[in-house]
């Protein structure tokens, strides 16, 4: 089975305010964010409001994300977090039906 070469892929999305309050709620919320650093030990993160859609490899996105997110991934100052499935269905989120939150080490 061949594998298709995606040349192009669209991963812009735009979420209702609404929508984006909840699921900011939930990647917030102190029993996620302890579970973050408790995985990682590290003492403290915090959520830097920026998300974005997973996208297929290609030889330009080789990391599977957008090229302007890749300095958060090379960095060890931060972590990308797949957003679980049951915070975006929570938060009534199904188009994309992935994203990635990218969380800041503190101190």
């Amino acid at each position: 089975m061949p594998f298709k070469i995606v040349q192009n892929f669209d991963s812009s999305f735009t979420l209702e305010p609404e929508l984006q309050e909840n699921l900011f709620k939930l990647l917030t919320s102190e029993a996620f964010i302890n579970q973050i650093c408790q995985h990682l030990q590290w003492e403290k993160v915090e959520f830097t409001e920026l998300l974005f859609q997973p996208v297929p490899y290609s030889l330009a996105t080789p990391k599977g994300m957008p090229a302007e997110f890749e300095k958060y991934h090379e960095s060890d100052d931060y972590t990308i977090v797949n957003v679980p499935p049951n915070f975006m269905f929570s938060a009534k989120i199904f188009k994309p039906s992935r994203l990635c939150a990218i969380y800041k080490k503190i101190g």
